[in-house]
């Protein structure tokens, strides 16, 4: 399988921040242990709700920046 290279971090030092905050979403929406899951056999809803919540944290987040809140 072709890894897909349009995911590259644009600041790899972020990778352990953005796991961590993916592991937090997971355990909100009720998928314990998810760092150590097979993603494989999770349906594309359960791996787009964390996907999709991940977003809408990062965009609130970038808000509250660019508001100097």
């Amino acid at each position: 399988m072709a890894k897909n290279t349009s995911n590259k971090l644009v600041v790899p030092e972020a990778r352990q921040a953005l796991n961590q905050m993916k592991a937090e979403i997971a355990s909100e929406l009720g998928m314990s242990n998810y760092e150590s899951m097979d993603k494989g056999n999770l349906t594309a809803r359960d791996n787009g709700y964390v996907g999709g919540y991940m977003t809408k944290k990062l965009v609130e987040q970038a808000q509250r920046n660019m508001s100097g809140k």
